[in-house]
């Protein structure tokens, strides 16, 4: 049989083998590698055939260009196909696929024929290649969106398979992308970032003009601040971790997309272990831990871990798990473990404990290995001390009862362990003094001096993770009771013993005493000892011959306090070094205290060896001029307030006092304490028969409108905040104040205000519809007052539209979002009465046009319930149709959208408006308010156009979210709610908040001056506050004594003369003077006395001395 013969090549085959190749692609991938071949052997038939020119000089390449003219034909009809097509996308794959190949071959042929390899050889393929790319930079700029995602795909794909690209057309490409990667599109420009990225290692940034930008800062500046989250993606899965990249890479642990945070933890995992590529044992991976510094590594772990979404959680613990097998190199017994914690500074952060726990719940392999033998406590480190801590904490959490026990030393051993440990550090202590002391002044060498001090550092971290551990040891050894008992009290009774061990020695002994009275009086008696050592040597000298109190027994009484005058005697008497020492000892005895009250939950009347350390220690504290103990003495007495109500009540004034005036630190801690205060004693204070909440809640906003200090007023929204959301403060003025706060534009720079606040709305709004009813009730006149702050914000300033704030209000409103309340019947028409106020507010000649417009695009969003009042359908629809009768808007969009609103109302409750008469509707007594306020509308001609509001001039700017808009206004609403944004410093805050009232604020309280009691004087011109604002010091000094006198007696005699701002200039210093005098008067007022205040006066006594206090 003859041998086949291969049919010979002809150009007019071209225009059907081909399609019929590229048609068999389309279909699957998987013949791709076949048609690759198929493809390939045209294309060097097509090479071959050529024709002569110019007399049979030259030759012309006939064949190569008809088979890349059909090719790129083929190409184009792809190019209008949408994202998404398949088809189009396996082409696309299938012409970067033959590019690769076709380059391959021809390096295979000239390696074959010795012509060696040379980069600058043209070669049929490299010739296609380079003309499919020029006719692809050709659709860069179509105006077809599809357009330009296939050219930009098909040009990266082709440019990733490509040996080598001639420098114009790089040059080319390169400027193509990064104009690509401006497009408005998202897809495109994911795209762009996947054709720089195959550009982004054979960049040399050496070659690059002065003017150009490297591609790496390019796709790093694009993964920070492109808003799509797939153009971010795709950069996250394009970059290299290098130590350049990995700081923006690490940046995106708080994407706003949680995709994009999972993706950066499965991103870092995947370049964790070393490539395929590099073998050797010393090799570590691009993003190891050991690589990493401890800060990123805490950056990761807590970012990761503490994430709202379970993906990204799950990716983080993944990643932990991984660096766990990195760090461990396979050793067991707890030894992976070890070199895991080494990766973190156990000390500063609870961000190693949060990684090792996650190991333990996601690796149960890693936490079945630990074991603690014996020999396991012989040589603590910090991190077998942190290991064995978590590893209890973590039994204790899944009650593994089983592993616990065998993990649990014995109580005897862990006492002796804790001492041994303490005595070794007392020692270092000590050498350190006596070096001290012997070097003189002579200065150590820092690298010895920073070792000295990481050791100490480990040896009280030790310390302190073993008496954490003690905690949940069982005790049921009297004797390693007993032993343990005595350790931790001898260790609280000593001045060396450094500050953050003492909770966890209290900690301890709390879980040692049988009772809070037993804690009480032990720690009682340490302060005792603490401060007068030479007493109560004597003391337990005269014990040792009587009767004494065995442990868990009786508790003894409290030891009679020293006399005031005495210890005054003796202060005298000491010196500089001595008073230094003292100082020392009570600020010792005054953290003691105040971890014993913080761990106390009985009241103060069970207690009453409290008695004694009140009027001794805490008290005289109070009184100190010293920062640091006026502080800790104001904690101690606060936490004292906590647990006894009368007591409360009696310092509440002396805590506000130091509200006004206190520097920023003690500051922070006294408002700390005065909202706890409220918390736990709201009746008293916040109740409905508590006369003094009102002022209260006016002393507080005002404090917080005049507050400068970011953090201090963040401290200040968040317990406002918290009052609110617990329903002890229902007053809308407080509620306008935070509405004001959160979109004001002076709040912009305070993140931590603004994000209580943008959690604090929804939560309050959405538990309970009696809240959604009150933001309902304050929209008109917030949106009203916000509107005109956004008119007159400065260039500098940035806030949010109108329209935003009518978006978020119909939001926190939305009927359908509100929990269901046990008591609280469903408010589903807060929309209908919402949609009410906004038609009233519509016929607003002052309103202007762009609010009008905010306005009515809230008409769409509203939820209208199928079953509504009648009265309520018809007094909206009755309400619409006056307006678009007498005022209608003028704006063409706020028209159609009343309209479309009217009808829908119309078509939805057709039934309830058929019968609708308005002659009957007049009749109802109910509704007279509605029909006086619709005949007092005056109707506007056709031709009348509407005049632009003139300008408010800088006067009015600031008014408070809680002034008065109409002359209806009750009395509580007269008095001026202070904003945090009242000031922006200087002199300027002065000028601003001088301008908080309106004219018709002015006329409202000239008319109802002569209502008000005798004792209050006029208001003056030139003061533009009203009176009873201007009075709020003087109210908050009776805050205490509201509850029990009559509120005109209080008025007349606590009411001061009225200060007038900028009448006197004095020195700085010297009002700062005068304040701290006058402060330290009403301290000396509050708190001197023959005998500490005692909780068990009687209330006739109570009373009276409340009085003498605050008229002092």
């Amino acid at each position: 049989m003859p041998a086949r013969t291969a049919p010979s090549f002809s150009l007019e085959d071209l225009p059907i083998a081909i399609p019929k190749i590229l048609d068999q692609a389309q279909v699957s991938t998987a013949n791709h590698q076949k048609n690759y071949v198929a493809l390939y052997k045209l294309h060097a038939e097509a090479v071959k055939y050529t024709e002569p020119v110019n007399n049979g000089k030259t030759t012309k390449s006939v064949g190569e260009k008809a088979f890349q003219d059909l090719l790129l034909d083929m190409v184009g009809r792809l190019l209008p196909l949408k994202k998404g097509t398949t088809v189009a996308d396996r082409m696309i794959k299938f012409v970067g696929g033959y590019v690769k190949f076709a380059n391959e071959k021809a390096l295979e042929d000239r390696k074959k024929s010795g012509a060696g390899v040379h980069q600058d050889t043209e070669t049929p393929a490299s010739r296609l290649a380079a003309r499919l790319l020029r006719f692809l930079l050709r659709g860069f700029l179509a105006k077809d969106k599809h357009v330009r995602y296939r050219v930009v795909q098909t040009l990266s794909e082709v440019v990733q398979h490509m040996p080598e690209l001639d420098e114009d057309l790089y040059s080319q490409i390169r400027e193509s992308l990064l104009d690509r990667l401006r497009d408005k599109e998202p897809f495109v420009r994911v795209q762009a970032v996947i054709g720089l990225a195959k550009l982004y290692g054979t960049e040399d940034p050496a070659d690059l003009e002065d003017d150009q930008r490297p591609v790496s800062e390019v796709l790093l500046d694009t993964l920070a601040h492109d808003p799509s989250a797939d153009v971010r993606r795709a950069v996250l899965l394009n970059t290299h971790p290098t130590p350049i990249t990995l700081p923006h890479i690490l940046g995106r642990t708080r994407d706003t997309d949680a995709i994009v945070r999972r993706l950066v933890y499965t991103v870092l995992e995947s370049h964790c272990a070393p490539s395929e590529s590099d073998s050797s044992l010393a090799a570590l991976g691009a993003t190891d831990p050991r690589f990493l510094s401890i800060a990123q590594r805490e950056q990761i772990v807590r970012n990761g871990l503490g994430d709202r979404e379970p993906a990204v959680r799950s990716a983080a613990a993944k990643l932990t798990g991984t660096w766990l097998e990195v760090t461990g190199g396979g050793a067991g017994k707890g030894a992976e473990a070890i070199g895991f914690l080494r990766l973190f500074d156990l000390a500063e952060s609870g961000v190693a404990e949060d990684a090792l726990m996650c190991v333990f719940a996601s690796r149960g392999e890693a936490f079945d290995s630990v074991e603690f033998g014996d020999d396991y406590w012989m040589d603590m480190t910090p991190e077998k001390a942190f290991l064995a801590r978590v590893f209890v904490d973590h039994c204790v959490a899944v009650k593994d009862s089983a592993r616990l026990e065998a993990a649990l030393p014995v109580v005897t051993l862990l006492a002796f362990r804790i001492q041994a440990a303490y005595n070794d550090l007392m020692e270092q202590m000590q050498d350190e003094q006596e070096s001290a002391f012997l070097r003189g002044e002579e200065d150590e060498d820092e690298e010895e001096k920073a070792r000295r001090e990481d050791e100490r550092m480990d040896k009280e971290f030790v310390i302190g993770e073993m008496l954490r551990l003690a905690v949940n040891l069982d005790y049921a050894d009297e004797i390693g009771r007993r032993r343990m008992f005595q350790l931790v009290r001898d260790m609280i009774s000593q001045e060396t013993l450094p500050e953050g061990l003492l909770s966890r020695c209290l900690d301890v002994l709390r879980k040692l005493s049988p009772n809070e009275r037993d804690l009480i009086r032990l720690v009682v008696e340490v302060v005792h000892e603490l401060r007068d050592p030479d007493v109560d040597e004597k003391e337990a000298t005269v014990a040792d011959d009587g009767e004494t109190t065995t442990y868990g027994g009786t508790p003894m009484t409290a030891r009679t306090a020293r006399p005031a005058k005495a210890a005054t005697d003796t202060e005298k008497e000491k010196t500089p070094e001595e008073k230094a020492q003292a100082d020392a000892v009570d600020l010792r005895c005054l953290s003691l205290c105040i971890g014993m009250l913080e761990r106390v939950n009985g009241t103060f009347e069970e207690n009453s060896t409290l008695e004694g350390v009140l009027g001794e220690l805490i008290v005289p504290a109070v009184k100190r001029k010293e920062a640091a103990l006026r502080e800790r003495g104001l904690v101690s007495l606060g936490l004292c307030c906590l647990i006894a109500r009368r007591m409360a009540l009696n310092s509440f004034q002396l805590f506000l006092s130091q509200v006004q005036a206190a520097p920023e630190l003690l500051k922070t801690r006294v408002l700390q304490i005065v909202f706890d205060i409220l918390m736990v004693h709201d009746r008293d204070f916040l109740g409905n028969d508590a006369v003094a909440g009102d002022r209260i809640v006016e002393f507080l906003l005002q404090v917080w409108g005049n507050e400068e200090s970011e953090k201090v007023q963040a401290l200040m929204c968040v317990g406002i905040a918290k009052l609110m959301l617990s329903g002890m403060v229902t007053d809308e003025r407080v509620l306008k104040s935070l509405v004001f706060a959160y979109v004001s534009p002076e709040t912009a720079g305070n993140q931590e205000l603004r994000q209580c606040l943008s959690y604090f709305f929804p939560v309050y709004c959405y538990s309970s519809p009696a809240n959604q009813r009150r933001m309902q009730k304050i929209f008109v006149p917030i949106f009203e007052e916000l509107s005109q702050v956004y008119k007159e914000l400065d260039d500098e300033q940035e806030m949010i539209t109108p329209a935003s704030v009518v978006a978020m209000f119909v939001d926190w409103t939305d009927p359908q979002k509100a929990v269901a309340v046990r008591g609280q019947a469903a408010d589903d028409l807060v929309h209908v009465d919402l949609a009410t106020e906004i038609v009233r507010a519509l016929f607003g000649k002052d309103m202007q046009k762009e609010d009008k417009k905010a306005l009515c695009q809230a008409f769409s969003k509203l939820y209208m319930p199928e079953n509504v009042d009648d009265d309520k359908i018809r007094t909206l629809k009755l309400l619409m149709h006056n307006l678009t009768s007498r005022r209608p808007l003028r704006d063409t969009t706020a028209n159609n959208a009343l309209a479309r609103f009217d009808a829908a109302i119309s078509k939805k409750y057709e039934k309830q408006l058929e019968d609708f008469n308005e002659e009957q509707y007049r009749q109802l007594e109910s509704l007279k308010e509605l029909f006086e306020f619709l005949d007092d509308i005056i109707p506007e001609s056709d031709e009348e156009e509407e005049t632009p509001k003139k300008k408010v001039s800088r006067k009015r700017r600031s008014m408070s979210v809680a002034s008065t808009t109409t002359a209806t206004t009750t009395d509580r609403e007269e008095s001026v709610t202070p904003s945090v944004d009242s000031g922006r410093g200087g002199r300027a805050k002065a000028k601003k908040r001088a301008r908080l009232s309106t004219e018709s604020d002015t006329e409202s309280n000239a008319t109802e001056q002569p209502s008000r009691a005798p004792s209050e004087a006029p208001v003056h011109p030139s003061r533009v506050l009203p009176a009873r604002s201007a009075r709020v010091k003087a109210k908050s000094r009776a805050v205490a004594q509201a509850a029990s006198e009559d509120s005109e007696e209080e008025e007349e005699e606590s009411e001061p003369q009225p200060r007038k701002r900028g009448a006197q200039r004095g020195s700085k210093a010297m009002r700062e003077k005068d304040e701290e005098a006058r402060l330290d008067r009403e301290i000396d007022d509050l708190l001197e006395g023959d005998e500490p205040d005692s909780i068990m006066d009687s209330d006739e006594d109570e009373a009276e001395e409340v009085g003498e206090l605050l008229d002092a």
